[in-house]
């Protein structure tokens, strides 16, 4: 079943994937376009009921003024106008109203009233509209998709598996700095349950024995990922007749990564950084969605619920919570005590109300009292934050019990430490990773 779509011009507001999520909340599939998209792409695009016209503070783009082509308000789509003077418009707004109620009854105004859109977007009927996708796509051409055992792989995984089936190779690479249990839970999930065609590598040594003594976030970054890919490639010439590489990129992946009225916030390895020489033909079926929908993605696919609602990770993995030069001794005492903050907030409910928490283990020693001797051990920090789209975030305000347990399971339980310590720093000025 195809969804209704309202289509979002990108005029330089701020707010477009705000009001994209909103009116996805609605029931209304909705995506973001540049704003100079022409009246003929515009009709090529599946069920079109309405357009937004989303001017804002960035309409200024290398010293000119941006417009919608003119030809738009000519046509027969219902257009709102935001803070933009538009000719031929069904309604129109100075700015979107703070009130997030208020905000609704005009969305709900425009999208059912004036655009008579169905509210038929669910996960359901995505998965379906998906899988037809995917079929006609692919046809009988084999597909290889890197499974890193996150949310976004995963859900692609399963999608494809459903659409697929065996014409989907996985390949779940080990780098060392993966999360306590998570290889594991890989192996177990897809190539038990889900009979997925999973190819496993145990790299660890490889990885590690590359990172020695460096100590620089960035450089850490460029080694493991380029090693990953090295990796990667070695494994895909192993096999033949692979046409498609499918990933995992997401909606804030594009966003994050530059538009042409916004600047890159950091760049995503999914986006555009494919080595050119791998010459796979891409398959994204996810790359429209925010990231509380593929995780209800993942839900109505059946994937368990700690795989679905597990901690979002960077691509790096423990190689960024082990500041400074990775160590075998603090890669352990990190992937340890990481085990137990995620255990001790499952416990207290927190693992469905925080949005992220994590430890990491810093290279630097503190004087420690244990069994009435002197120690010269590391400490633990526990960074817990709440965020809406990653851009700014908050602190958690851990229950003193909670934390009193978690410390004391750490240094009771993780060689090698002697501290816990909790981070109280927003973003900004501080970032959610520590490298």
């Amino acid at each position: 079943m195809k969804q209704d779509m309202i289509v979002i011009l990108d005029l330089g507001n701020t707010q477009n994937t705000a009001t994209a999520r909103a009116i996805r909340e609605l029931g209304v599939y909705s995506e973001i376009y540049p704003h100079d998209i022409t009246l003929e792409e515009l009709n090529r695009l599946p069920n079109v009921k309405g357009i937004i016209i989303n001017g804002g503070e960035n309409h200024i783009v290398d010293g000119a003024e941006i417009f919608v082509n003119d030809e738009i308000y000519q046509s027969e789509y219902p257009i709102l106008a935001v803070n933009h003077p538009a000719t031929r418009c069904q309604k129109q707004l100075d700015f979107w109203p703070t009130d997030s109620e208020r905000c609704s009854t005009v969305l709900k105004e425009f999208i059912f009233d004036i655009c008579q859109a169905d509210p038929n977007w669910n996960m359901k009927n995505f998965i379906s509209d998906q899988i037809e996708l995917v079929r006609r796509q692919v046809g009988d051409k084999k597909v290889l998709l890197a499974l890193s055992g996150g949310v976004d792989s995963s859900v692609v995984a399963a999608l494809l598996l459903k659409a697929i089936g065996n014409q989907l190779t996985c390949v779940h690479v080990n780098h060392g700095l993966l999360r306590k249990g998570e290889p594991e839970q890989v192996i177990e999930v897809f190539q038990n349950q889900l009979n997925a065609n999973l190819v496993y590598v145990d790299a660890s040594e490889r990885f590690l024995s590359k990172l020695e003594k460096v100590s620089d976030p960035e450089q850490k970054r460029k080694i493991i990922g380029a090693e990953f890919i090295r990796v990667f490639e070695e494994e895909a010439r192993k096999l033949e007749g692979i046409d498609y590489l499918a990933q995992g990129t997401i909606y804030p992946d594009i966003v994050e990564s530059g538009t042409k009225t916004a600047k890159v916030v950091k760049s995503h390895h999914n986006v555009g950084g494919l080595p050119e020489d791998l010459h796979f033909e891409l398959v994204e079926p996810l790359r429209q969605l925010f990231k509380d929908e593929v995780r209800a993605c993942g839900i109505e696919l059946g994937l368990p619920g700690d795989m679905v609602y597990r901690q979002p990770f960077p691509g790096p993995g423990l190689g960024v919570r082990c500041l400074g030069a990775i160590t075998k001794e603090r890669l352990e005492a990190v992937r340890e005590s990481d085990a137990i903050l995620r255990e001790e907030f499952k416990n207290a409910g927190l693992d469905k109300t925080v949005w992220q928490y994590f430890t990491v283990v810093p290279d630097f020693k503190s004087v420690g009292v244990r069994d009435n001797a002197r120690t010269y051990e590391y400490p633990v920090i526990i960074r817990a934050i709440n965020t809406i789209d990653a851009m700014e975030a908050s602190i958690e305000k851990i229950d003193w019990s909670v934390l009193e347990i978690i410390t004391n399971r750490i240094l009771k339980e993780v060689k090698c430490v002697n501290r816990v310590c909790y981070d109280l720093s927003p973003k900004p000025p501080a970032t959610i990773e520590f490298e």
